[in-house]
């Protein structure tokens, strides 16, 4: 069988719109989750919770391609608009890979694994929710942790929330103990 070109040139010109049709009853298929359960997780993020996936985001770019600090930050700003709170992604950002030795020298006691066994997304978070500990008092530890605990729900692994959330509540019960 084959297709006129015209037919295909058609087609391609449609903008797709048809929704895919599963047999329920094959084997290992579930129906979709009804759109008030998938629409739940799309809430409307603040300015300071834009900034804080952006320093995650550069953090990794910063970590994976070794890019120089100040390009990542002016590409960040030239790709990025509307309302951010920019003023906290360029003071923290650029703070943490002056201090990574630092970050990683505090962490390492309270993992289980050796720092560079780590996922990068997952050593990102921990540098970053380190360095709100040590050096972010006006933060509380418990949005250090809660913060950091959603940005690996969205951008770590099935259960890197989990071991997110275990090493950063170790590292603020050793770090912040007056507030704990």
């Amino acid at each position: 069988m084959s297709v006129k070109p015209e037919t295909l040139e058609s087609l391609l010109a449609k903008p797709l719109t048809a929704k895919l049709e599963v047999d329920p009853s094959l084997p290992g298929v579930r129906p979709p989750l009804p759109t008030a359960a998938r629409d739940d997780s799309k809430k409307k993020l603040s300015e300071r919770q834009k900034a804080r996936r952006m320093v995650l985001q550069a953090l990794y770019q910063w970590q994976v391609a070794r890019a120089p600090v100040a390009d990542i930050q002016a590409e960040f700003r030239s790709y990025y608009l509307g309302k951010i709170d920019w003023a906290y992604f360029h003071e923290v950002f650029p703070a943490i890979p002056p201090l990574v030795k630092e970050l990683d020298a505090a962490l390492e006691p309270m993992l289980d694994r050796r720092i560079d066994a780590l996922d990068p997304v997952e050593l990102s978070l921990l540098r970053y929710g380190m360095y709100e500990l040590l050096h972010r008092i006006d933060v509380p530890y418990k949005v250090v942790i809660n913060e950091c605990v959603e940005l690996a729900r969205v951008f770590g692994a099935t259960d890197g929330h989990k071991y997110i959330n275990g090493i950063l509540d170790r590292a603020a019960r050793s770090i912040r103990t007056l507030e704990v």
